[in-house]
């Protein structure tokens, strides 16, 4: 048999060995593909995962911008301490005092005279903190940022977290995530020392009222009343616009702006 004759076989073979070789390689492609897709999805599944990924995240991030404190606090044991406060439990019967460990585990002090205390004014509260650091929010503490604005729970004698189907801040008094900003803002409170500031919402008589309010209105008096008498008290008007200045502009004082 001539060279010529068999090459048509040949070439038939080598055609065929490439094909194999093509579809096992797209087999163990796809193979890998779905092991990987697998792989992230159980994670994505994994609410206690992303959760713990989001607070130790924000722990790092947080003591990376505040290294004064970065030596004393340690993240993964703020996260342990934190998720024995209320994994196994019923997500309607965890009480304030249940995330005092958690609070003991945080190490940071917060300087006399620029604590900032809010009601029903978040947003603005937090778009002046972002610009200036002559004040302090709960949400500006290390505690206060890890959770600011997520949610969590568990269910009786289970090893599982969720975030998702937890009950809501009025749902019931003792909710996983209610006591635990009720039990943070009273630290935040008994710790606060020298002039302390708060940014209420001067269209609301009070925070259960749709009446404009002013220094003089009823709330404010009650509020002063109700106040030891050796702690001075001072209600100040602030225009909206003045505080939009100061946001925008940081060379305004700040002294000048509440």
């Amino acid at each position: 048999m001539s060279y010529e004759d068999a090459s048509p076989g040949i070439e038939r073979r080598r055609r065929k060995r490439c094909l194999l070789l093509g579809v096992a390689v797209v087999l163990l492609t796809v193979t890998l593909l779905a092991v990987v897709l697998g792989l992230t999805l159980e994670a994505a599944k994994n609410p206690e995962e992303e959760l713990k990924s989001t607070v130790v995240g924000r722990c790092e991030t947080y003591l990376k911008e505040h290294s004064d404190i970065s030596s004393v606090n340690n993240c993964e044991r703020i996260w342990d301490t934190f998720h024995q406060a209320y994994v196994g439990k019923d997500p309607c019967d965890v009480p304030p005092e249940a995330y005092d460990p958690l609070i003991k585990s945080i190490t940071q002090h917060v300087a006399c005279s620029r604590m900032l205390f809010w009601s029903r004014t978040k947003d603005m509260v937090h778009a002046f903190t972002d610009k200036r650091e002559c004040l302090f929010t709960v949400e500006d503490t290390l505690l206060g940022f890890l959770f600011d604005e997520l949610t969590w729970c568990s269910k009786i004698d289970s090893k599982e977290t969720f975030t998702t189907d937890c009950p809501g801040w009025g749902d019931c008094e003792n909710n996983t995530v209610r006591s635990f900003w009720i039990r943070a803002s009273l630290n935040f409170a008994v710790t606060a020392c020298g002039n302390v500031s708060a940014m209420l919402n001067g269209s609301l008589e009070s925070p259960f009222s749709t009446t404009r309010s002013t220094c003089e209105s009823p709330s404010f008096q009650d509020l002063k009343s109700t106040l030891n008498p050796n702690i001075a008290y001072n209600c100040r008007q602030v225009p909206y616009n003045r505080v939009e200045g100061c946001i925008s502009d940081p060379e305004i004082p700040c002294v000048d702006c509440l």
